[in-house]
């Protein structure tokens, strides 16, 4: 299966979120094309969590919980370990989601293990 742009994804996904109710935006943009992406979504009371793509056993597309695991979800801790990220990776993107219902709006599943 070919992948979206990644520009076009995450137009999909702030939409998603802004029909949800919610507000999401663009926090850093990358590669247009292939930049890798990273979800963070604030619930506006100092708690956040943050989600990483992955692949699964079959080779399908997954987001990682990485708050789940011992990120977290402090959100000064989750903006520290973007931010990390960002350092490392110059095509990254950033997507900040605010839902006080702490949604994501991702269609792909979501493995609350952590890494």
């Amino acid at each position: 299966m070919e992948e979206l742009k990644t520009d076009f994804w995450a137009s999909a996904l702030i939409r998603r979120a802004q029909i949800g109710g919610a507000f999401a935006g663009v926090v850093r943009k990358g590669d247009v094309d292939a930049g890798a992406v990273l979800v963070k979504v604030a619930t506006m009371n100092r708690k956040a969590r943050l989600y990483a793509p992955a692949r699964n056993g079959e080779g399908a597309r997954i987001w990682l919980d990485l708050s789940a695991g011992t990120l977290g979800d402090d959100e000064a801790e989750v903006d520290a370990a973007v931010r990390k990220r960002m350092e490392k990776d110059p095509d990254l993107w950033v997507i900040e989601v605010e839902d006080k219902w702490g949604r994501h709006f991702l269609d792909e599943p979501v493995d609350s293990q952590g890494p």
